[in-house]
């Protein structure tokens, strides 16, 4: 896909002027208040496009905005629990998952881990018999 002039625009750079953009906006904008704010000529369509890809990411969230959808970004913690709440729901090995989860977590997060896991079921963490 060529940019402006023919260039061809490296890969998420579009979806990361569109971040930047409606971060930038303090407040959730549509389509095409994004292309207002976009430096660029591109077609509204593209940017509707980069939005629902966005959105199917869970990187934005929306909301209705009469026929249209305004888009904010979204919580950071919260997309990343979702992405790995869908792979842990897909076809993968889940203790796969969750143990490659583990090795990657710094020794210091194990703790914190431990904590969260206590209080959401107290028995579980507490090595029930």
């Amino acid at each position: 896909m060529a940019g402006v002039r023919g260039q061809r625009r490296e890969r998420g750079d579009l979806e990361n002027e569109v971040l930047a953009a409606l971060a930038a906006a303090g407040r959730p904008l549509t389509p095409g208040e994004v292309l207002e704010q976009l430096d660029r000529a591109l077609a509204y369509t593209t940017v509707m496009t980069t939005l629902s890809r966005l959105h199917a990411k869970d990187a934005v969230t929306r909301q209705r905005a009469g026929r249209a959808y305004a888009y904010a970004p979204a919580d950071t913690a919260t997309a990343a629990a979702r992405r790995m709440r869908r792979l842990l729901d897909g076809d993968a090995d889940r203790a796969v998952v969750l143990a490659r989860f583990l090795d990657e977590l710094d020794p210091g997060d194990v703790p914190v881990l431990q904590k969260l896991l206590a209080e959401a079921d107290p028995g579980a963490a507490g090595g029930r018999d």
